[in-house]
């Protein structure tokens, strides 16, 4: 969860603290999130996207952008979807590949940046996230959108979960509403739903409010589909 980015970088731009709990220490790097289990890594998938998975809307080539130590990878995997994840905190993908190997499971992790999608050079069917997106400043979270661009084709869809403008106090990352989420997906795709979800965390009992989104990738004009290459080759 959460580790596409640079957090001072996130700070500064924001203002927003980026380490989702109170009375936390600001991590220097991705792995120290991992330093001690973080608050979001409850050990199952989140049950927003457990639900997606038994409705049967995972399908092909399965990308799990930030990862954390794999848990939707691995459901993915399950179903018998070709499964990988990526992320910045090596600890936390040695802990996803220490779960595949006792869960008898094949899925990949790779260490990369999410905002650098591109130079994977390969193409995903279902994208799914999980408290990636609400990190973002405006500037990243915009080149974010168009890595999931850059591989997902036309008819791929993204699901996100995500911090609610909805959840009382000021502590965590920033949080998202509505009009931002729409807002960043305005053009080249297509809205399916966007509801009121929760994330679920070792730290609160009720777990935190959150956004559920689900999208899907529209055909480009020929203009976008040519500057999209071009953004690929850079």
């Amino acid at each position: 969860m959460h580790h596409g980015y640079d957090p001072t970088r996130h700070q500064e731009r924001t203002g927003a603290p980026p380490y989702p709990y109170p009375g936390s220490i600001q991590p220097r790097e991705p792995d120290d999130l991992y330093s001690s289990p973080p608050p979001w890594d409850i050990g199952h998938p989140q049950s927003a996207f457990l639900a997606l998975a038994k409705a049967g809307a995972l399908h092909g080539r399965v990308l799990d952008v930030g990862c954390g130590t794999g848990e939707h990878a691995l459901m993915a995997a399950s179903l018998g979807l070709k499964a990988t994840g990526v992320d910045l905190a090596s600890v936390a993908l040695g802990k996803a590949e220490d779960k595949a190997r006792k869960r008898g499971l094949t899925a990949r992790f790779l260490r990369h940046d999410a905002r650098k999608l591109y130079e994977l050079g390969e193409t995903f069917d279902t994208i799914l996230d999980c408290g990636l997106f609400h990190i973002f400043g405006d500037v990243d979270r915009a080149e974010f959108v168009e890595a999931l661009r850059s591989v997902l084709p036309s008819g791929g869809r993204y699901f996100m979960l995500g911090f609610s403008d909805q959840h009382p106090g000021d502590w965590g990352p920033h949080r998202l509403r509505r009009e931002e989420i729409t807002s960043a997906f305005a053009r080249g795709w297509e809205i399916d739903s966007l509801e009121p979800a929760t994330i679920e965390v070792t730290t609160e009992s009720d777990g935190i409010r959150a956004w559920l989104l689900a999208v899907t990738r529209m055909n480009e004009p020929p203009d976008w589909a040519a500057a999209n290459r071009e953004r690929a080759q850079c």
